[in-house]
């Protein structure tokens, strides 16, 4: 936002509702996942063959409830979006440039949501022909938009876009997901619902009044390259950890190691053919997985090994944040509740092993481990505006020219701040 344009307290609160529904609609789709019901409702965009926002209510029984839930509420962390985006858009452009964005985010509601009836059985064959064009139109407008976003240093009118294509992209990739029944896109589309979360949650931030406060006061030091790295590290390996979790959740095949701290008895258990039949033979679990692999023992190892880096990487950084960052600054204390997330995220894990990965469990972990990732990715934006090395933040918006200032590729679209 440029000087000229004073924060507005509406648009935070806006942006933290969509934040907050992102954040609950990861903690729906992880319910839908531990369940085991991502296939409740085999067809996509439609459900049973109804237009998804018709579905008769008195259908919503069992693992169907999960998933159409899941769909709903995708629809409206959607609608949030793209109200988001215009709001975003509206406040830094005008004439021309202004309409055209609204077109663009006008055109792309309407057509996913037009939806209409099709067949009960899913498969590619019931994907209507302009959510296919869509799915690879999206990639390219999403990379265009963070092009913009790195151009026009200091606007969020590109990020809000980002977001909106973003969410569109994410929402056509689980329906793909689930037509097609591929279990790797499932892994892409948990993965990008974690970025995206950050990228609202960043929108968040970066409209608050706080934000625009936030500053080195005189004499005070900044914050290091050091504490900068380390926040950056540590946050890359939160978000390492919930890549390696949601390859394993949707592998459908429960815990492949179910003891902690030990597995199968041992610091690392064996996997050769005979210990991996003796796994199979032994199970209890009567929820239908898939048979326990060598390749699934050692990932789940390796999120163990990976969750002691996270936690240690963690300290390490919030020890070094909380030493630069002065008690005056807010983040300070984002620092220290980071800390106790991610310690909170360690005993989680553990539990779900030792629940034998319960749902509610299951679910809180991953929802856990998003905040942390959030947690994160705001210290680190906060650590930048607090460096004081004399040169602008990539994040900061107090410049009314950086803000109008215009790409050549965008020129088009953006006439009116030529």
């Amino acid at each position: 936002m440029a000087a000229s344009t004073p924060p507005s307290p509406w648009l935070h609160r806006f942006a933290v509702l969509a934040a907050a529904c992102t954040l609950a609609l990861i903690g729906v789709g992880g319910l839908v996942t531990s369940h085991g019901v991502g296939m409740a409702v085999p067809d996509w965009p439609t459900s049973y063959g109804y237009n998804m926002f018709y579905f008769p209510i008195r259908l919503w029984e069992g693992g169907i409830f999960f998933e159409h839930t899941h769909r709903l509420f995708a629809a409206l962390v959607g609608l949030l979006t793209s109200i988001l985006a215009a709001w975003l858009w509206a406040r830094e452009t005008q004439g021309r440039a202004r309409w055209a964005g609204f077109a663009v985010i006008i055109l792309l509601v309407a057509a996913l949501g037009h939806r209409g009836s099709g067949n009960t059985s899913g498969g590619a064959a019931g994907i209507p022909v302009h959510f296919k064009i869509l799915a690879g139109v999206l990639p390219v407008l999403l990379i265009f938009a963070v092009v913009q976003t790195v151009r026009t240093v200091g606007a969020l009118r590109w990020l809000g876009m980002t977001a909106f294509f973003a969410v569109i992209f994410q929402g056509i990739l689980g329906g793909m997901r689930v037509a097609l029944y591929q279990d790797q896109l499932g892994i892409f589309h948990a993965t990008l619902a974690q970025l995206f979360l950050v990228l609202l949650a960043a929108l968040a931030l970066l409209t608050s009044r706080r934000w625009q406060e936030m500053r080195l006061n005189s004499g005070e030091a900044p914050v290091s390259c050091r504490v900068r790295a380390a926040l950056a590290v540590a946050t890359l390996l939160v978000f390492v950890q919930l890549l390696l979790g949601a390859t394993m959740r949707h592998q459908h095949a429960g815990l492949a190691v179910p003891d902690f701290p030990l597995a199968y008895g041992r610091l690392w258990p064996a996997t050769d053919a005979t210990m991996l039949t003796a796994i199979n033979q032994n199970r209890t679990d009567v929820r239908g997985y898939n048979a326990i692999t060598a390749a699934q023992i050692h990932l789940h190892m390796a999120h163990r090994i990976g969750a002691l880096l996270a936690l240690a990487a963690v300290v390490f950084a919030v020890a070094l944040a909380r030493r630069d960052v002065r008690a005056a600054h807010w983040p300070r204390g984002l620092a220290a509740a980071w800390l106790g997330l991610i310690l909170c995220q360690a005993l989680l894990g553990a539990w779900t092993v030792l629940s034998n990965k319960a749902a509610d469990i299951a679910t809180l972990h991953v929802l856990l481990g998003a905040l942390n990732l959030v947690a994160g990715s705001l210290l680190f934006l906060c650590a930048g505006k607090l460096r004081g090395t004399g040169e602008k933040s990539p994040v900061e918006t107090d410049s009314p020219a950086v803000a109008a200032s215009p790409s050549p590729v965008v020129k088009s679209i953006d006439e009116s701040h030529r």
